[in-house]
């Protein structure tokens, strides 16, 4: 009877012992290139168009048995504009949306995505998106959700991904210029939503 008991706490203990390597020591862990890696931002108003870039402050993605997650910080005060001449005109700009009115860098100077769901696209078309992701992106603080698609690539100890998500700025407390917020503001209007343009390199330097 004892020898019996035994056995089957043995055998109990094994598969608990298996479940936790599966679930834990066969995740791997890829490392975001920064150097690698670009975030664009794409922005309009009623007298025209801006756009630039933002550096990623860290990021990962893991892979556990084909279940991605992951999540990614970017440095605000990295904000640049990469349309506008001489230099005077383009550090107004730059200026202005680090400021209080816009992403309060000095308050908030991080921002942060992290991936909730990473779900298959049935029927993919050549050059086309091959997943549809869904995560919280928060800015200044406050976090809401976002959806888009996305051309995911595992190569190896590599993963890349490449896309673009459009971001309705007055979730998150930039209300500056929105004529939602602001219907007679006439020819000063600028566009609630801009565009994040993003191609992420990140590496696996796990040494299995």
């Amino acid at each position: 009877m004892l020898k019996t008991i035994s056995c089957t706490v043995i055998f109990f203990v094994s598969i608990l012992l298996v479940s936790f390597t599966t679930n834990n020591f066969h995740t791997d862990i890829y490392t975001v290139d920064a150097a690698q890696s670009s975030l664009e931002w794409f922005a309009e108003s009623a007298i025209g168009k801006h756009n630039g870039t933002l550096r990623f402050t860290s990021g990962e993605l893991k892979n556990n048995h084909g279940n991605i997650t992951g999540a990614f910080e970017f440095d605000m005060a990295s904000i640049e504009d990469k349309d506008l001449k001489p230099a005077k005109k383009k550090t107004k700009l730059e200026t202005v949306l680090k400021s209080e009115d816009f992403f309060s860098i000095a308050k908030f100077p991080k921002s942060k995505f992290e991936i909730i769901s990473l779900t298959a696209i049935k029927d993919v078309v050549k050059d086309g998106p091959t997943h549809s992701v869904k995560g919280n992106l928060t800015i200044k603080d406050k976090t809401n959700e976002i959806s888009f698609d996305a051309i995911f690539k595992m190569n190896g100890k590599e993963i890349t991904c490449a896309g673009a998500a459009i971001v309705d700025r007055t979730k998150f407390d930039i209300k500056y210029g929105s004529k939602t917020f602001f219907p007679n503001i006439g020819d000063k209007m600028i566009s609630d939503e801009f565009t994040l343009k993003f191609n992420v390199v990140a590496v696996n330097n796990q040494g299995h």
